[in-house]
């Protein structure tokens, strides 16, 4: 399938409470920004520019073919950096903008792909992916945004919550999966960048203030999410100490099923 022309923008942000520096960091000698761009290039993005507000990363990135956007160390989101990334980049406003989270070193490359072909498939100014839940685990667990769809791929709403509430299988037994369909949110998203500086100037809605979600203030606002089902597994990301070990792993055995 045709993969539309796309860039792809990393915010990395170098203070983070669970793990200062997290986009310095190593992962098989070298700092986890690089491993996310990497992955962005092999996505096939025309583009990729890391938006960030430490020239320690800057400083990293020389030599890689990534752009830098020095951007305000003031952000409150990863979307308003990177709205601040699109005003430097100069975008056209029809411009496919993927935004790769800066702690995905594994990202898996047809599912970057994924999420700028249904920005232009869709007609949304934004796009993101899911994925099918199959664990009561992952279905309770706060942590794991769901999402529902309506008939056409929109999102209906994202929550923290299990729903859509299965009342009559929780009634009888809370500990085991309910028959359906439940949807994981996989939080990257493909944006045009004309939505892209819309969406970080919308005020805060009450939706996003209640669950912390801040795709729910485009829902609020009256826009379409189009959501796409992730064609390859999503790895975690790395927010801790604990994800960055289980990231060295994991490289380390792809290497080794390289050779």
């Amino acid at each position: 399938m045709t993969v539309p022309d796309f860039v792809v923008a990393i915010p990395a942000r170098y203070a983070a409470s669970r793990l200062p520096g997290k986009p310095l960091r190593l992962i098989g000698g070298e700092p986890m920004v690089l491993h996310v761009a990497r992955r962005a290039l092999a996505a096939g993005a025309g583009e990729v520019w890391v938006a960030t507000d430490d020239a320690r990363i800057a400083d990293a990135l020389q030599g890689s073919g990534v752009r830098v956007a020095m951007t305000s160390a003031g952000h409150q989101s990863g979307t308003d950096r990177l709205a601040e990334c699109a005003r430097i980049a100069g975008w056209a406003d029809d411009a496919i903008v993927v935004n790769l989270q800066g702690d995905e070193p594994f990202a898996p490359a047809d599912g970057i792909a994924c999420v700028a072909r249904a920005v232009a498939d869709s007609g949304a100014g934004i796009a993101t992916l899911a994925a099918a839940i199959d664990d009561i685990d992952t279905l309770l667990d706060p942590n794991a945004v769901k999402v529902v769809l309506a008939g056409n791929g929109d999102a209906l709403y994202f929550s923290r919550a299990p729903v859509p509430w299965p009342r009559d299988a929780f009634a009888r037994d809370r500990s085991a999966m309910p028959e359906g369909r439940w949807l994981r949110h996989i939080g990257i998203y493909g944006y045009r960048a004309s939505a892209l500086r819309a969406f970080a100037a919308l005020p805060q809605g009450a939706l996003e203030r209640t669950e912390s979600l801040e795709q729910l203030r485009a829902l609020e606002a009256g826009w379409r999410i189009a959501v796409s089902l992730a064609p390859s597994p999503f790895p975690p990301g790395v927010d801790t100490p604990e994800d960055l070990e289980r990231a060295e792993r994991t490289y380390q055995a792809q290497e080794r099923n390289r050779i």
